[in-house]
């Protein structure tokens, strides 16, 4: 099964049903307003994580591609 990484706008909606936005977590995390965004264009863990924790996610659940399935080679 291929799963697609969420867009931006899905991340910030679901942000949004919870009352969060982009620039809140970043200063609820000690970071500058902006920090975060990065993270909708760069891989950036520390952020992938705040975000996921936000949305009671793990960040492999919206970042697949980030996070690889560990082959059965292994």
């Amino acid at each position: 099964m291929d799963s697609q990484d969420w867009n931006s706008a899905e991340i910030q909606k679901e942000l949004r049903k919870r009352g969060l936005t982009m620039s809140g977590l970043s200063r609820r995390a000690g970071l500058a307003t902006s920090t975060l965004r990065n993270t909708l264009l760069r891989p950036w863990p520390k952020g992938e994580w705040l975000i996921a924790d936000a949305l009671s996610k793990h960040p492999s659940e919206i970042w697949p591609s980030r996070y690889p399935a560990p082959s059965a080679t292994q």
